[in-house]
This record gives structure tokens, C-alpha cells and sequence, in this order.
């Protein structure tokens, strides 16, 4: 065929007897060909179990089709603006963008002018309380910015500066963009922080008319799949996100669109305790019978999770069926290997649960056709999200009250008005809680470390009042907000209401994870446990005790984390503000689009 590239003659050869391409045709045009065949590419590759030069050829097919395309004077597909809040995380910062430069240049997706990727580029937006952080992140802009992605730095001075320009419209947005004339400036919170980054999305939006969309996600993902099979684990660079999503919003209403996650889950490890100590239970009660010398017998455990949510310890409560049943421990190690080296492994990634990561309930990619995959949504995964320039005005709501659950909650906000214009897909994101340098997060709020001690109370303390933020607002979206807002007496009625139910929901979650942390102190401590006899085995019986003792400190009796939500003046403080953050959505709404409307018309 004229005008096609290696790549694609390589994929018909390969695939000369499917049926899929018998109708194809050959003698068309090549751009409408490379269109055509590509879907059944996507199809074909993962029918057959992803190897290296099927997927190849599959990327160079994306660049072939490039390459015809930027013979075109006009392109008139989207561009994106990629944004990446981020506070003292350049470790991840650096794998985040090395993995949308990885993505660029596989796909090429928008072709290369002068050097740098013509369609996609990105926006640091810097949180950091740590001057040095800050100084790295901006060599990474720069750096990036010299090898062809186009790389803008965000900093604190200029955040300010989009604030200032507002002036007196400024404190109207206090709860939204917080006080831009605070001596501290820093740490203000992703979802201020993202509030912030849309006034200057809006701004790029007015000096920039047509096409263009705007990518969220955090500084801990990368723009890789997982795939799980009989092979293991592997991090795929097999979905061109951008070429996909140019195409869903052309061809559809689409206001608002939001992925998933792959790999780590995406919520705290305060309400995924319950499964953890599940399935460490049993990994022990399993290695227990086994030879420690006798080859690892951990490497044909279930290789992906069974259902939605199943991290979750109360995934009941999103609608989804919990998971009874105990999860294998799929081991991580590579080569030969035995029993003791398995578990002297968990035992190193013991301490990653508190930092979110979950060893045994992992999400892996499973391909659908992307068509089929476009729902109608509920949830706003803020890790992953992309909207059309009217969608700024769905500002992150609450975002003074610096709870967990704001994406969910904005989602059933984004759901009552918009329809058919919220749709997820299967989009995922790779999502990576610890950093593999240094063993855990660069950087979590409300997880503190003392010595070998976790507390989790700040992290627990958001989970508890977002959830009691989230379920208020459906409720009332359910009752007709936010066109309509009860009084704030109602509101406070309905939030003091869901509160009582979720807190006997944490109770009976508390009871359970109380007596499985004792089920997992029996089993680690049983007589005649090989591992309590193995001298050798010494650093792994500490690591298992120290995981012991800071799940009974922040799930026991006497956790800090219950003890502050229980706390009655805490309690009634928090609970005043999420009613009142309620009442107030739409006075916050109106002065929000007003200033929206002023910041499009600057040049």
C-alpha cells in the first residue's frame, strides 16, 4: 500500500488469515488505514498475551500514522495540558514525567515541531514547603523541557501572582483558592492546588482558542498499564492515552471524563486494614506448611483482584460486593528462589501498607475495547481526570475542610448536572505509592513517623469526615442538590445523621480488624513456627512485630485515630464545617464562574 510505513506491513503479514481484516481496504487511502487497523491492532495484541515485538510494532504504527499526518498544514485534533500537583516529591515527580515522555515518544501522538512534542506538554504545580524540593522540580521542568517535552514550572511566586490579579473578587474565593497573602504559601493541599492551576488553565484557554484538554493526575502515577498473566508483572507502555482521548471527545458531549488506577490502590490504608491482616493470616498459615529451603511457592498466586474494590475494607458501602475470601501473596522476586527468601520479602514491604501500598490486593489493566469501556460516572478519580475548558467551572469542592473523598464528592456533584457529559473509560493510570529508592513515599500528609512508629490519626481523621462529607452531599444530590440547598439547619441535621450511621459502619470495620490483628499475632507466634527458630530469620521477625504493633496502635482500642474523630468538641467542629462548606456551595459556585468569566476575557 502506497504511503505506509514498516510497521503496519509487518501487522498485516503477521495477521494475514484474521478475519477482522478480511473487509479491510488495501488500496485506500493511508491515513484512513492506519485508522482503521489500529483498533483491531489493540485488539490483537492483547488477545494474544502482550510481547515485546507485537507491541512495538504497535507504537511504530502510532508514529507511522504521524508521520503521514504532519504533511497536513492543519491539525485540528486536541492538545493537552497535562497538570501535576506535586509538594516535596521530586522522586516521583521525575518517574511521573519520565513516563509521559516515554508515552510521547512511543506514540508520538500530535508529531514533533521544532524539537518538542507540537500537542502535549505539561504543568508542574509546586505545593512544596521545602525550598530544595522546589529547586529540584523546577531543574526537572527544565530538564525535560531540553529533551522535547515542554515542561512549565508553577511555582509559589507565580500561583500568588494568578491570585493577586483578581483582586477584589480574591476573598469571595477563600475557601476555594485559600489567602494568597499568607506568610506561608506552601502545602495549601491538592485540591486548593488544583483550584489554583485552573485559573491559569483558564487563562491558556482564552489565549489559545480551539481544541484543547486538560489532564490531571498525581505526582506518584505514571502513564503505564499493569499486566498480569502466567509470566508475572509487567509495566506496559501499551495505551496511547492521548490518541484515545482525542477521539472520545471528538466524537462525543463529553464535558468530563475520569480513568482509574492500576497497581496500588487508590485509597487510605485506614480502610483497607480488615483484608491486609486477612491475607497475612493466611500467607502465614500457608508458609507454615512448607519447607523453608523448598522453592517459592508464592509465584502462581491470583494475579489480579476479583471485583472492585476489593482493598476496600467497607467497599459495601460505594456498592460493591465485599470480599470474603483471602488473597494469595503473589511474590515479587525474580530467579530461583526459596520459602524463607519469600517471606523475608513481605516481610521488608510490611511497612509500605502504611505509606497505601497493598502487597497482596494489586490492580492489574484488563483490556476493553475503549468504546465499550465509556460509562456514566459517579466518582472523579483526582489522580486521573480530564476535561474540556468548560469544565473548570467544576472547581474541587470544600477544599478549606482539607478532607479525603473530594473527588468522589465533586463526582456526584459533576453527576447531578452534567449526565451524559461524565463519563469514565478504561483509561487507568499505573499508580505507585512508594518510591522504589527509598521505600516509601517521599511525602504523605497525615502519616507520621517516630523511630519505628506509625501514626495514621491525621490520615484516619480525613477518611472519617470525608466519608461523612461525601455521603452528606449524596444524599442531598439526591434530594435535588445542588440546584436546590436546604437551610443550613437541615444540612447540619442530615451530616449529623450520616455521621452516626458511618461511625457504627468504622465500629464494626474497628471490631473485625481488632480481632484479625489478634488472629495474625497467633499465627506469626505459633509453636513450632520454622521462622521462629531460624536465627537467620531475626530482621523479618522484627519487621512482623513492629507491622503488629502499629496496626493494633492505629486500629486497637485505644487508636488515636478513633480517639480524635470520637473526641466531642473535635467531632462538633468538623461537622459544623462540612455543613456550612455545604450551605455555602453555591454562593462559592457563583463567585468562582464570575471570576472564570473575568480571567478569560485577560490576554
Amino acid at each position: 500500500m502506497r504511503d505506509t510505513g514498516p510497521a503496519l506491513r509487518a501487522f498485516l503479514d503477521r495477521y494475514a488469515g484474521e478475519p477482522s481484516l478480511a473487509r479491510l481496504d488495501r488500496a485506500g487511502e493511508a491515513v484512513a488505514c492506519y485508522r482503521a487497523v489500529l483498533p483491531l491492532a489493540e485488539e490483537l495484541l492483547w488477545r494474544d498475551g502482550i510481547d515485546d515485538e507485537a507491541m512495538r510494532d504497535y507504537q511504530a504504527m502510532h508514529r507511522e500514522l504521524e508521520a503521514l499526518l504532519a504533511r497536513h498544514e492543519q491539525d485540528a485534533r486536541h492538545a493537552f495540558v497535562v497538570v501535576i500537583p506535586v509538594a516535596d516529591r521530586p522522586g516521583h515527580l521525575e518517574v511521573c514525567l519520565e513516563s509521559l515522555l516515554a508515552q510521547c515518544q512511543a506514540f508520538h501522538y500530535g508529531g514533533v515541531r521544532d524539537g518538542r512534542f507540537a500537542k502535549v506538554r505539561a504543568i508542574v504545580a509546586d505545593d512544596s514547603r521545602w525550598a530544595e524540593n522546589r529547586a529540584k522540580h523546577a531543574e526537572l521542568a527544565r530538564g525535560f523541557s531540553r529533551r522535547g517535552l515542554e515542561v512549565l514550572h508553577f511555582d509559589q511566586p507565580e500561583q500568588r501572582d494568578e491570585l493577586h490579579v483578581l483582586g477584589g473578587r480574591l476573598p469571595a474565593l477563600a475557601s476555594i483558592v485559600g489567602d494568597a497573602d499568607g506568610p506561608d504559601f506552601s502545602l495549601k493541599g491538592p485540591s486548593r492546588m488544583r483550584n489554583i492551576s485552573y485559573l491559569l488553565l483558564r487563562r491558556l484557554a482564552a489565549r489559545e482558542p480551539g481544541r484543547l484538554l486538560f489532564f490531571f493526575l498525581d505526582s506518584d502515577q505514571e502513564f503505564r498499564v499493569l499486566g498480569c498473566g502466567a509470566a508475572g508483572r509487567r509495566e506496559l507502555l501499551a495505551v496511547s492515552y492521548f490518541h484515545a482521548l482525542d477521539r472520545l471527545f471528538h466524537e462525543r458531549p463529553i464535558t468530563l471524563l475520569t480513568g482509574k488506577v492500576v497497581g496500588d490502590p487508590p485509597v487510605s490504608p485506614a480502610v483497607m486494614a480488615g483484608n491486609f491482616l486477612q491475607d497475612v493470616t493466611a500467607f502465614l498459615s500457608r508458609m507454615r506448611a512448607l519447607s523453608p529451603t523448598s522453592g517459592c511457592a508464592f509465584h502462581t498466586a491470583s494475579a489480579a483482584l476479583r471485583g472492585d474494590a476489593a482493598y476496600h475494607d467497607m467497599a459495601d458501602l460505594f456498592g460493591f460486593a465485599p470480599m470474603r475470601d483471602a488473597y494469595d501473596y503473589p511474590c515479587d522476586l525474580e530467579g530461583a528462589h526459596d520459602q524463607r527468601a519469600c517471606f523475608v520479602r513481605l516481610a521488608e514491604r510490611l511497612a509500605h501498607f502504611f505509606d497505601g501500598e497493598h502487597p497482596t490486593r494489586v490492580s492489574c489493566y484488563a483490556h476493553r475495547p475503549l468504546d465499550t469501556s465509556v460509562a456514566p460516572a459517579r466518582t472523579i478519580y483526582t489522580g486521573n481526570y480530564v476535561m474540556r475548558p468548560e469544565g473548570l467551572r467544576y472547581f474541587i469542592p470544600f477544599a478549606a475542610l482539607r478532607l479525603r473523598m473530594a473527588g468522589p464528592t465533586l463526582g456526584r456533584i459533576a453527576r447531578a448536572e452534567l449526565g451524559d457529559g461524565f463519563v469514565s473509560a478504561n483509561l487507568p493510570l499505573l499508580h505507585k505509592r512508594t518510591l522504589a529508592t527509598v521505600g516509601r513515599s517521599e511525602f504523605r500528609p497525615g502519616v507520621h513517623r517516630s523511630g519505628a512508629g506509625v501514626d495514621l490519626s491525621g490520615e484516619f481523621e480525613r477518611q472519617f469526615f470525608g466519608d461523612v462529607m461525601l455521603f452528606s452531599v449524596e444524599l442531598l444530590c439526591e434530594r435535588g442538590f445542588p440546584r436546590d440547598v436546604p437551610d443550613q439547619a437541615a444540612i447540619r441535621a442530615l451530616v449529623d445523621e450520616t455521621s452516626t450511621r458511618l461511625r457504627g459502619e468504622y465500629a464494626a470495620k474497628q471490631s473485625l480488624v481488632m480481632e484479625r490483628i489478634g488472629h495474625l499475632r497467633a499465627a506469626f507466634s505459633r509453636p513450632g513456627a520454622w521462622w521462629c527458630q531460624d536465627d537467620a530469620m531475626a530482621d523479618a521477625r522484627a519487621a512482623f512485630q513492629r507491622f503488629i504493633a502499629n496496626m493494633e496502635n492505629n486500629f486497637g482500642e485505644r487508636s488515636p485515630g478513633f480517639q480524635r474523630i470520637d473526641a466531642e468538641a473535635h467531632r462538633t467542629e468538623r461537622l459544623d464545617q462540612i455543613a456550612s462548606a455545604i450551605a455555602a456551595y453555591g454562593v462559592d459556585r457563583r463567585a468562582w464562574e464570575q471570576v472564570l468569566a473575568t480571567s478569560a476575557q485577560r490576554s
